[in-house]
């Protein structure tokens, strides 16, 4: 099993210390790319496929791992 298939599993897996790094990793294996929304944007970042279908995700500032709410609710789009 390769990086990627191994980084997805662990994503499936929705474990309590995934970082925002696996997150970013994991939505470019899936086509998605950062779209910079400007200088308003602070801490939020949208991801873009090319559907166009966007994910927005907030960026630590302190803590690195993401909540378990985050993974829910993008797991869907991964399957």
């Amino acid at each position: 099993m390769g990086t990627k298939e191994k980084l997805i599993e662990r994503f499936k897996r929705q474990p309590n210390d995934f970082t925002f790094d696996e997150m970013e990793r994991l939505l470019s294996i899936f086509g998605y790319k950062k779209s910079n929304k400007g200088k308003t944007s602070g801490s939020r970042i949208i991801y873009r496929n090319s559907d166009n279908r966007p994910i927005m995700l907030h960026k630590p500032h302190f803590r690195e791992h993401r909540k378990g709410v985050c993974l829910e609710t993008s797991s869907g789009r991964f399957d």
